[in-house]
C-alpha cells in the first residue's frame, strides 16, 4: 500500500514547496512537542531520575539499529557525522604508501578526516574521478581492481551528496573484504529515505546525522561499529561510557567500558531536550517504513525528472540515482539566479556544484513536483 503524503504531520504551509530535505529536514510537529516537553523537564531537575540518563539512550540505539538492520549494541550516539568519522579514523590502520579511497567532490567532513589520517601515517587520499557515464560503482570497483593491494580504507556514501548518484555498497563491501580494506560509510544523505543494511554491506563503521532524512534536530548523530570494531579507543573519555556509570552513589574510576559501541558515545550524551525529538522522529519513520518513504520520494522525483527533461535539463537515469535525491543540470545555467527565482516563488531546492539538487521525503506531494517544474519553466529561457 502506498504511503501517501504525510504533510499533515509537519508545519509546512500550503504555499511552500519544500524539496530540500538534503539541506535540512523539517522536524515533525509531534517531535517538536516532545522536545519542548524535554526542555521543560530541565526546568524541574528534581524530576530527573538516574534512569533518565540511560533509558532514552537505549530507545535511540534500538531505533537507529532498526533502520540500519543491525544490532543496538553497535550504536553509539554522537553529535555529528564528523565525530563518528573521527572515531573510525582513530581506530583504523593505514601504513606508509597506502591509500584511502573517496569520491571526487565527496562531502568535506568525509574527506578532511582522511587527509589528516593519511598525512600522519604517510599514506595518501585518492579521489575517484566523477565518471562520465554516472556509474560510480563501476569506477570505484575498477580502481580497487587496479590498486587493491595499496588500499587501506574505502570511505564512501550510498549516494553522492550533490546529485544523488548511487554507489552499490554491497558490491564495494564484498571487494573490500577480499582486499582486507576497511569500509566506512557516511549515510547522512541516505538513511531514512533509502534502504541500507549493515548485514548486506558489512562495513567497519557507519556514521550518520539526524537532521536531514531522519527529520531530527541538529547536533545529534550516531556511529555504528561492526562487532570487531567495538574494542577500540574513543576520542574522548567521559564518565557515562564506563562500566557502572548508572550507580550514581558509587561512581568510581573504572577501566572497563559499557558494552558494545557505547564507549564511543559523546560526552553529555543524555540530552534531555534533543533526544526526545530524535526518538519521536525515528519512531515516525520506523512506522512508515523506509521502503515506503523511498517509494513515495521516488514518485515525486521521477515526476520532476520527466518535467525537467522536457525543459532541456539533464537527469541521470533512474537506475544510477537515488529515489529521494537527484541533480538536474543544464549547460550555461545561471544557478544562483535560478535559486533566487525559485525561492521567490516559495519553491525551495539547493544548488550544489553545477547541479540543481532536488530532494523529496514523505511530506512532499505531486503538487510540490508540479510547482517546481512550472517555476523552472518560468525561470529558464
Amino acid at each position: 500500500m502506498a504511503l501517501g503524503s504525510q504533510r499533515h504531520l509537519f508545519a509546512i504551509p500550503d504555499d511552500v514547496a519544500y524539496l530540500n530535505c538534503a539541506y535540512m529536514g523539517p522536524v515533525p510537529t509531534r517531535a517538536v512537542e516532545a522536545g519542548q516537553a524535554g526542555l521543560g523537564r530541565k526546568a524541574r531537575p528534581w524530576e530527573i531520575a538516574a534512569e533518565d540518563f540511560f533509558h532514552p539512550l537505549q530507545d535511540v540505539r534500538d531505533l537507529v539499529a532498526g533502520l540500519l538492520e543491525g544490532d543496538a549494541d553497535g550504536v553509539a550516539i554522537t553529535p555529528s557525522v564528523s565525530y563518528g568519522l573521527a572515531t573510525a579514523a582513530a581506530n583504523l590502520a593505514v601504513g606508509p604508501g597506502q591509500e584511502i579511497v573517496v569520491l571526487e567532490g565527496q562531502f568535506p567532513s568525509n574527506v578532511y578526516v582522511w587527509r589528516d589520517l593519511a598525512e600522519r601515517r604517510e599514506g595518501w587520499v585518492h579521489a575517484i574521478d566523477r565518471p562520465a557515464d554516472g556509474d560510480w560503482t563501476a569506477a570505484v570497483l575498477g580502481h580497487l581492481d587496479r590498486e587493491g593491494d595499496e588500499v587501506a580504507i574505502v570511505a564512501l556514501p550510498p549516494c553522492h551528496w550533490t546529485d544523488g548518484s548511487r554507489v552499490d555498497l554491497v558490491a564495494v563491501g564484498e571487494r573490500c573484504r577480499e582486499l582486507g580494506a576497511a569500509l566506512v560509510v557516511d549515510v547522512c544523505q541516505a538513511l531514512g529515505a533509502m534502504a541500507f543494511s549493515v548485514a548486506d554491506v558489512q562495513p567497519d563503521f557507519v556514521a550518520g546525522a539526524c537532521y536531514k532524512w531522519l527529520l531530527g534536530p541538529y547536533s545529534v548523530g550516531f556511529l555504528w561499529a561492526a562487532p570487531h570494531q567495538r574494542e577500540g579507543m574513543p576520542i574522548e573519555h567521559n564518565w557515562i561510557a564506563r562500566a557502572g556509570s548508572d550507580r550514581f552513589s558509587a561512581l568510581a574510576y573504572e577501566d572497563e567500558f559499557q558494552p558494545g559501541a557505547r564507549r564511543y558515545d559523546m560526552g553529555e550524551v543524555s540530552n534531555f531536550a534533543l533526544l526526545p525529538v530524535v526518538t519521536e522522529s525515528l519512531r515516525l519513520i520506523a512506522g512508515w517504513g523506509v521502503a515506503a518513504v523511498a517509494d513515495h520520494a521516488r514518485a515525486v522525483t521521477d515526476r520532476i525528472a520527466e518535467g525537467a527533461a522536457d525543459l532541456g535539463f539533464t537527469v541521470a537515469p533512474a537506475v544510477l540515482r537515488a529515489g529521494h535525491l537527484m541533480g538536474i543540470r543544464r549547460p550555461g545555467l545561471d544557478t544562483d539566479r535560478l535559486a533566487t527565482a525559485l525561492a521567490a516563488e516559495q519553491v525551495h531546492v539547493s544548488i550544489r556544484s553545477e547541479a540543481v539538487r532536488v530532494s523529496a521525503h514523505a511530506f512532499n506531494t505531486a503538487d510540490d513536483a508540479d510547482r517546481l517544474v512550472a517555476a523552472l519553466a518560468r525561470a529558464v529561457p
